[in-house]
């Protein structure tokens, strides 16, 4: 198992379109991945989940990946929020 904090840095926090693209990445993988805010822990292939997570900018997530193929699904994950997913901001 692999765990990191990824922080939200775009302008508009883990908005529909940012969790889309989450999702799009973690579905890509077989591996377990979750998305730990707080006390809730959302699985990262589920949108409606990210998206009850109301995180704003500045927010720092924890997310836990768990299977096979981890390493690559963290390592892009980690790509992914590093580029706010990519808004150009």
């Amino acid at each position: 198992m692999i765990e990191q904090d990824l922080a939200i840095t775009n302008k508009l926090g883990l908005h529909a379109r940012a969790a889309a693209k989450v999702v799009s990445v973690a579905s890509r993988y077989s591996c377990s991945i979750q998305v730990i805010h707080g006390e809730r822990r959302i699985d990262a292939k589920s949108i409606m989940g990210l998206l009850t997570l109301g995180a704003a900018k500045g927010t720092t997530l924890r997310v836990c990946v768990d299977g096979e193929d981890e390493q690559p699904a963290m390592d892009e994950l980690t790509d992914l929020f590093q580029r706010k997913f990519d808004e150009g901001e």
